[in-house]
């Protein structure tokens, strides 16, 4: 069984920038494929941006140049460093990942970009 624990989120204002954390359980975050996902009003989760387990990182268009994914392997803890924020970037954010052919979600957090 794996545990993920966001933090982090929260207000921002247009062009600002926040940063969320994923704490998962077990030293898994350097042997296994993770990522982040959003998911606006209504909708399906949409993949964000994925960090593989050989430290491969892929962007969505979106926010390709403004996101940055990385992984802090002693602390078992997946970032998103989100720059240059939009009002449309805002949504609930989950991180993911596959450990043992299951997924394991986070438990959200919400993102809001107003002025």
């Amino acid at each position: 069984q794996v545990r993920l624990v966001q933090s982090g989120g929260g207000l921002a204002q247009p062009g600002g920038s926040l940063r969320l954390s994923c704490a998962a359980s077990g030293s898994i975050v350097s042997r296994t494929n993770m990522g982040w996902y959003r998911q606006f009003p209504g909708k399906e989760r949409d993949l964000v941006a994925t960090v593989s387990s050989n430290g491969t990182m892929y962007y969505v268009d979106s926010v390709k140049g403004r996101f940055t994914i990385s992984r802090d392997w002693p602390k078992n803890t997946m970032y998103l460093r989100m720059d240059s924020l939009k009002p449309e970037d805002t949504a609930v954010y989950y991180c993911k990942t596959r450990w043992r052919g299951t997924d394991f979600w986070g438990q959200g957090t919400q993102v809001t970009v107003s002025s």
